[in-house]
């Protein structure tokens, strides 16, 4: 099983989950943060105040699948937060050593379905 954590555009979520539905992917993990990297933020003006903001606005987007869907996930998330632009996001995938479904006790794969 792998983990596979996207950090995208916010605007651009709508587009990702509908690529992920296209693939029978709808179970996920989605929370907001903020953070840096290749865009360095940018400069507004407050009242005569000009403030740096150099933490933009994100969205995590995790996802524990089975090995076999990982590719087709990957695809999914670009293909849906692509612009072509600084800022697009980046794409982790990491191993999950174990998955428990609490209600059922049921381990593993079988942990992820329903």
């Amino acid at each position: 099983m792998k983990l596979v954590k996207a950090i995208i555009k916010p605007e651009k979520l709508p587009d990702v989950k509908k690529e992920l539905a296209k693939e029978n992917i709808i179970g996920m993990t989605v929370y907001d943060v903020h953070g840096c990297g290749q865009q360095k933020g940018y400069t507004e003006e407050y009242r005569g105040v000009v403030h740096e903001v150099n933490l933009l606005r994100k969205v995590v987007i995790e996802i524990v699948v089975e090995d076999a869907l990982v590719n087709k996930m990957v695809d999914a998330i670009i293909k849906g937060a692509r612009t072509g632009k600084i800022g697009d996001g980046k794409i982790f995938v990491l191993n999950v050593d174990e998955s428990i479904k609490i209600r059922t006790k049921e381990k593993g794969e079988k942990a992820l379905k329903g």
